[in-house]
């Protein structure tokens, strides 16, 4: 089975590109989606014990978790040691059940790939990438973003450059959705071939 990363920092067109590939009939984990399980899950009461206030009903409350933790590294650290193991447990049972349902290939669509070293786990990696001011008009146009939370985003976030740079492929989304479909489709017959030569 052929285990492909998909990045890209925000407001680069990932989450879209990502539903292309599941379109595609590719199973797709999606990191950030297992990330709201959990906080809704098994890590609620890790995450309590150790940032007392900051769940309600059963369920992490992410703007209080956010208070505590943007901006501080000790803190999102400490957060970070409880949420990737979880979620890298997720991962496993995912690719595990994958393989038994018979997928060729699979998709790990993990905003912060190259950031937790994810990139080892896979077989190639996608970089879904766009120019910087469209980017940036993308990510402003979102409810309740701010320039300083773009910037601390950011400030998380290998530059795109660096992405590309180590990318197997790449998937510009500039050019609108039919294009980007078309390189997603491309991709997936360049990893066949990959594939059948492993």
């Amino acid at each position: 089975m052929f285990v492909l990363g998909l990045t890209g920092s925000i407001g680069m067109g990932k989450t879209a590109t990502a539903k292309m590939f599941a379109d595609e009939g590719i199973p797709v984990q999606d990191a950030d989606a297992a990330v709201h399980a959990l906080y809704e899950g098994k890590a609620t009461a890790l995450i309590e014990a150790a940032f007392p206030g900051t769940t309600a009903d059963g369920k992490v409350d992410r703007a209080k978790l956010g208070a505590m933790v943007i901006g501080k590294p000790d803190a999102m650290a400490k957060l970070e040691k409880i949420v990737h193991p979880l979620v890298a447990r997720e991962r496993d049972d995912f690719l595990t059940g994958a393989e038994k349902a018979g997928a060729d290939i699979v998709v790990l669509d993990i905003p912060l790939l190259y950031e937790t070293g994810s990139d080892l786990n896979c077989d190639a990696v996608v970089v879904v990438s766009a120019p910087a001011e469209l980017q940036r008009e993308r990510v402003l146009a979102r409810p309740g973003m701010t320039e300083e939370r773009f910037a601390a985003i950011l400030a998380k976030q290998m530059p795109d450059e660096q992405k590309r740079a180590r990318a197997d492929f790449i998937v510009d989304t500039s050019r609108g959705f039919d294009a980007a479909r078309d390189q997603v489709r491309e991709i997936l017959r360049q990893v066949r071939k990959m594939a059948n030569q492993q």
